[in-house]
Order: structure tokens, then sequence, then C-alpha cells
């Protein structure tokens, strides 16, 4: 058996025993900040040894971040978090910003490889021309109130037929065949959420104000115009991303209805309810891929080893090493992620399973991100390591697609391997209008920043409406509707991080059919592109993966004609 234990990367310039407290930090920051720099080779062991105690710092918050979102309750966790968020974070701020400004005005900076170095460069002047102090302060208000979000939805349970379940598990009553039963179950849930409404409303107000104030502070009209920089945005504008949705409007939404319609046929209904929109049309239970997270762990294993060797082998370090928590229970964090740890070259992954389909496609999904830490972990600088979201979701969802080749690894039955695939196809497709809803939305919240929670509500209704309401008829229900979006996580905690899902799945059905055309190439170009971490143009990076960085409207309907062929081809 191969060796699958982790080796850190040896320090060379920080302790090995470092303390992770302010006191024992701070000589370092000023040790780089008053260093001379005297030539090109003394400005690059400058840079590794920033690079070092960078990886350090952020490992360490890492495992901060992960601890607590596996258990919200421990009160000890949610402290340790909050300390490296208000005793260390806001004293490297403007320390990290003096050691920006020594590296761009050094004399040697041109002698660096403006190749390997431009996007990088690129980087540290966006962050010099954001960077204002009295927005430090603020950074830690808005770090605290975000993981309040986490702590109202971790302790979301219901009760259903006298026993406990979070939510995803009970998510998985909405694939029952019998309609009385998701329907109890989905108004059960739907009320649960209603009794918090009103606390992430106030939450999210707060939040809303703090991101206004940062964006002003920076010189900003709104926060929406802020983030596009603070994103390292430089390939596209709003303008883009209002024409990326009417494309969304135009192309998807008439396609998704006529599956609702179908959906409607098939079961026999009237209406299509919220409450029928993941039953299984074919009659049969719910695919059921696996039983347990341990089984869910080990069958990916085997379906990414069958794709390469390489690629299986990183899970199964993994797993070796205690680097999953995949199973849902009450008290942890909601969602799923895939977190890097700077120093260990490795992630760890977080989601909340319900032994269901949906959880297979997260699985491969973060493994995919999982793939692409570990393949770039070796590059020279933590940075390079930084990838922007159009990058790093392109690595996960194009992972979702091809692993499919290799799903026979969780379907014995050849039908169930057709459905799931089939299911799969279609979500591709739903994903597209949710995310030009949730981005669309956000446009709107932070160019209108003195709305009412009221207001709100009602932008959201009239931002979904045209992409189809997710398909299904909500009269009567129209508190719920209003509410859908306290649902996305990506709203309360990472802003505006949500357009490169659309972006990436474009990308993603390009990668998928290079693979189908040739699958060792294929694979072969989509691992060379995960390999360049950040040091690449995001399109270069796209261009290594053998596909375009494109999200126009004839874009959108040439992949999406792929994805209706391979469908017609498995009904």
């Amino acid at each position: 058996m191969n060796n699958l234990s982790i080796t850190k990367k040896s320090r060379t310039y920080i302790p090995q025993d470092l303390e992770m407290k302010w006191e024992a930090l701070e000589p370092l920051f000023e040790e780089l900040k008053m260093r001379e720099l005297n030539s090109a080779a003394e400005l690059n062991n400058w840079l590794r040894d920033r690079s070092e105690l960078e990886a350090a710092l952020e490992e360490d918050f890492a495992w901060r971040y992960i601890r607590m979102t596996c258990d919200t309750t421990d009160e000890k966790l949610l402290q340790d978090f909050q300390y490296f968020a208000t005793a260390i974070e806001p004293k490297i701020a403007p320390l990290s910003n003096d050691l920006n400004k020594k590296f761009i005005e050094c004399h040697f900076l041109e002698e660096l490889d403006q190749s390997e170095y431009f996007v990088y460069i690129r980087g540290i002047r966006k962050a010099l021309e954001l960077f204002k102090v009295e927005n430090v302060p603020i950074f830690t208000q808005i770090q605290l109130e975000q993981q309040q979000y986490q702590s109202i939805t971790g302790s979301m349970s219901v009760i259903i037929d006298e026993k406990e379940y979070t939510l995803e598990q009970a998510s998985v009553f909405l694939k029952d065949q019998d309609r009385s039963v998701r329907e109890k179950v989905w108004k059960i849930i739907a009320a649960r959420r209603l009794e918090d409404k009103e606390k992430l409303d106030n939450l999210f107000n707060s939040l809303l104000k703090l991101r206004h104030q940062v964006a002003k502070n920076a010189g900003f009209e709104n926060f929406r115009d802020y983030m596009f920089q603070a994103l390292g945005r430089f390939d596209y504008t709003p303008h883009d991303c209002y024409k990326f949705h009417a494309a969304i409007e135009r192309e998807i939404v008439p396609l998704l209805f006529e599956q609702a319609e179908k959906r409607r046929q098939a079961l026999g209904l009237e209406d299509l309810k919220p409450w029928d929109m993941d039953v299984d049309l074919s009659g049969k239970t719910a695919l059921k891929p696996f039983s347990n997270g341990g089984e869910l762990i080990d069958k990916t294993i085997t379906c990414f080893n069958e794709l390469h060797p390489y690629i299986g082998e990183r899970l199964e370090i993994m797993k070796a090493n205690g680097l999953f928590d995949v199973e849902s229970r009450k008290g942890k964090a909601p969602g799923g992620y895939n977190y890097p740890l700077a120093e260990t070259g490795a992630p760890f992954i977080f989601m909340n399973s319900a032994n269901t389909f949906r959880d297979l496609t997260t699985m491969v999904h973060e493994g995919g991100h999982a793939v692409h830490t570990f393949i770039s972990a070796d590059l020279k600088l933590n940075d390079f390591k930084h990838v922007p979201s159009e990058v790093a979701e392109l690595a996960s969802m194009s992972m979702e697609l091809i692993s499919m080749d290799k799903w026979d690894a969780f379907f014995d039955n050849e039908e169930d391997l057709k459905r799931a695939k089939r299911d799969q196809l279609i979500d591709v497709l739903k994903t597209l209008p949710w995310v030009a809803v949730v981005d669309q939305f956000q446009h709107w919240i932070y160019t209108n920043p003195e709305h009412s929670a009221a207001e709100r509500e009602v932008a959201w209704k009239q931002t979904f409406e045209p992409f189809g309401n997710n398909f299904s008829d909500w009269t009567s229900l129209e508190d719920s509707l209003g509410n859908l979006w306290q649902k996305q996580l990506h709203i309360f905690e990472i802003p505006f991080y949500y357009i490169e899902y659309g972006i990436a799945q474009l990308g993603a059905i390009a990668v998928w059919k290079n693979y189908k055309e040739n699958p060792d190439k294929g694979l072969t170009m989509y691992l060379d592109a995960l390999k360049l971490g950040y040091t690449k143009p995001i399109n270069e990076i796209y261009e290594t993966a053998g596909i375009k960085f494109d999200f126009s409207a004839d874009y959108v309907k040439e992949l999406v004609t792929l994805v209706k062929t391979e469908l017609t081809k498995l009904d």
C-alpha cells in the first residue's frame, strides 16, 4: 500500500513551535517589515519567508473555523475562533499592508520573473488600493456577525413522527412517493425556517449596514462596486453579469419549464408544488447510492481511482488522516465546503450527508476542490494557491460531470445509473437560473442599501419570478417563497460569491465535452489547469483546460444544447 501519511512542509523561517498569540507573531511581522532587501535574491527569500508565516496563520485559522462548524454548540470552539478574529486578524491587517507597500516599492521588483509574478503583483497593487485602516475593525465585526448565521441555522431541527431530524435529514422525505408525506414534511421544514425569519432579517440588516460602510470608507458608491474590485474581477463587469442573467432566462428557463410540465404530467397533478420537485418520476424509491458517511467516502475513493490513480489517492490520504466530517447532525453548521490547510498541503471536507443522491454530487464536487488543493500545494508562494472562485468552482463542477463516467462505483443497477446521470444533468441546468437569481438579488441589495426587510422580500420575489420560481406553484405559500433567500449561506457569509458557479458551470460542461471526446486528453488538460493555481490570469487557466472563459449568450446556448442532447440519450 502507498504511504498515506502527510508530511507538513518544513519551516525555515518561523519557529517550529510558534504559538499563535500576538506576542509571538508581532516580532515576525516587524522583522519582515524592517528587513533590508539588497538584491532580487533577497527579495525572493523575503517573499518565501512571508509566505511561510501566512501559510501557518491560514492553517491555524482554518482549524478554528472547521472545529467551530463541526460543533456550533461548543462555546470553547466559538471563543477560539473569535480570539483569532478579534485579537490576531485586526493586528495583522495594517502590517500586511505595510509589507505590501515594501514589496511594491522594492527596487528589485522588476528583476522578478514578470510572467510568474504578474497575477501576484496585480493583486498586491489592488489590495493596496483598497486598504483603509478604518475598515479593519469593521471587518472584525463582520466576521463575528457572519458566524451567527451558522449558529442560528445549525440549531434548526424538526420533529417528524415523534423523531428529531436536522433539516438536511428531514429533506429526504421530500423524495417519498406518497405526496401527503412530502407535503407534510415540506410544510414542517418551511415553518421551522420561518420561526427564525426575523432573527435572520435583523442579522442581515446589520451585515448590510457594515458592508456598505466598508465600501464608503474605500471610496465606492456601494458595496457591489467595492466587491467587484476586492474579488479581483479584472475580466468582467456588473453589466456582463446582467447579460449572463438575461441569457440564462432566455435559453434555460424555457427548457426547465418544459421539464416541469413533463414532471406535472408524469405525476398526474393539476399543479406542481414545491414538495413535488424532488420525487423520482419513475415511481421508484429515491436513489440511495450509499448507506452511511463511511461508505460515501469509500465509494468516492473507488470512483476517483477509476478516473485516475492520483485523484483517488488524494481522498485515500484524507481518509487516512481524518480529514472528513460528512454526516448531518444537530448542532453542526449547514452546508458543505473543502477547506485547504495551507501548511499541510491537504484539505478538510465538511458536509451534511443524509444518505441521498445529492450527497454523492456534493462529495464529488468537494472532491474536485480537494484535488485542486493537493495538486497546487507545492507552488512557490502561498498566495499562488489562492485561486479565484471562477477557477475553484471549475475544478469542482467539472469533477461532478467527469466522475459520472465512473458512477458504477455507486450503482450496481444500470437503470439506477441512468436515473442518476439524468438527475445530475437536470441539476446542471437548474443551477444556472438559481445562480442568476442569487446574483441579481445581491446586485439589488447592495445598490439599494437603505431598503427595509419588507422591500427586500418584494425584491426577492420580483427577481425570482422571471427565472421560474423553481418551476412550481407557490400559491398560498408566499411567506415561504419570500423567505427562500435566507437558505443561501453565501448571501450572509460570502457576499457576491455566486455568479462564479454559473461561469464555472459553463466551463465544466466544456471540460466534460473534452473528456467525452478523449478521456485521457480531457482529464490531462483539466489537471494541468489545476496545477497552475493562480499563477496565470483566469482566461489562460481556462485555455490550459482546453476551454474558453466565456459566458456570452451564444456560449450558453451552445453548451446547453449539448446537455439537452445528452439528456435525450438517457430517456
